[in-house]
């Protein structure tokens, strides 16, 4: 009798500590750790980062890390930190989080346009994926790179088509640069190819003249005519007279430092510059800005005319008069002027 006491005794205390146990792992395992308002957050992990350094960011978020950290080392996550941006839902366990965080890395969007230099993009870009814009525009800048893929440092930035992209958090400059380039050849189809073969430019050519385009005028809508002026002039051998190259050389110089001319002067067409376009015929040797693709397309299917001028029409803002004589553009342009003088507009 007593042994069979003692047996339904050692059974029990069995089906206790089976039961404390399974509680114990259902607690490390299956209930919700998550201790912060909202209906998520995110956690960047960098490249390199050691499980320690994941701890810190995660403690914040839970209500118990010692149990997350009992769970982490038994699924090996402590020695398989997976950098990237990860996404914790309220309400999560830690057997969620962890799954989460070691195969779950959220992309993000990135979108950019009107970015006037290499290092002005990389520096944008910086900003929303873990690389810092050192490395990024060591990799925008790489000779070897440029050299292969057909482009100079001041052409480099044709190759970044402004669009949005996806891209995850934790992408490395190289990986970057190479979607960037694969974005620019699909871009590049043998139609488009066509089109700037029709006209006498390549590629880099047409992103070139699209960028002074683009800067010359805002709108859309007469991006074509002014494309169709610069074409015309090309082909005749004339110079490009382009006000926006003489600004983008003026404001290489340390006197225009933080300056904005609003009137191009005289003195702005003699500055010594491959892209003064008024000294020198043909393109200037890079891009002066970052031309969208409508600016592109407005050059390749520019508008077929005579007209080999253009001034800025004072009775409509942003927009301009198109002249197939130098007689009639004078008179545009006085009209212009006259409009400057009458608003103080002097530089």
């Amino acid at each position: 009798m007593n042994i069979k006491k003692i047996a339904i005794s050692f059974v029990m205390l069995g089906l206790v500590a089976i039961a404390c146990f399974s509680y114990y792992i259902y607690s490390i395992m299956l209930v919700s750790n998550t201790a912060f308002n909202g209906k998520e957050a995110f956690i960047f992990i960098s490249t390199g980062a050691s499980y320690q350094e994941v701890r810190s960011d995660l403690e914040p978020l839970l209500k118990d890390i010692e149990k997350f950290d009992i769970l982490a080392q038994q699924k090996k996550y402590t020695t398989n930190v997976k950098p990237g941006r990860y996404r914790i839902t309220n309400g999560m366990t830690n057997n969620d989080i962890i799954n989460s965080i070691r195969s779950q890395n959220i992309p993000i969007k990135i979108t950019f346009n009107n970015q006037h230099s290499l290092e002005v993009l990389a520096n944008r870009i910086s900003n929303q994926i873990e690389p810092d814009s050192l490395s990024l525009i060591q990799a925008f800048t790489d000779e070897e790179f440029l050299k292969d893929h057909g482009f100079t440092y001041q052409t480099a930035l044709a190759m970044y088509m402004p669009n949005s992209y996806e891209f995850f958090w934790n992408t490395s400059p190289e990986k970057f640069r190479a979607k960037m380039l694969k974005s620019y050849r699909n871009f590049w189809n043998i139609k488009r190819q066509d089109k700037a073969k029709n006209i006498g430019l390549s590629p880099t050519e047409v992103s070139i003249l699209a960028a002074i385009v683009q800067e010359e005028s805002k709108q859309k809508s007469e991006q074509k005519r002014v494309a169709g002026v610069y074409v015309n002039r090309l082909k005749n051998g004339w110079p490009l007279q382009a006000d926006p190259t003489l600004k983008f050389a003026a404001y290489k110089l340390p006197e225009y430092k933080n300056k904005t001319i609003k009137r191009v002067l005289n003195k702005h067409k003699a500055i010594k510059s491959p892209y003064n376009t008024y000294l020198y015929k043909g393109l200037p040797p890079g891009l002066i800005a970052m031309p969208d693709l409508v600016a592109i397309d407005a050059v390749l299917n520019y508008e077929q005319h005579k007209f080999f001028y253009f001034a800025a029409d004072r009775n409509r803002p942003g927009f301009h008069k198109f002249a197939e004589s130098l007689s009639d553009h004078n008179k545009n342009a006085r009209s212009y002027h006259n409009f400057l003088n009458e608003n103080g507009i002097k530089n």
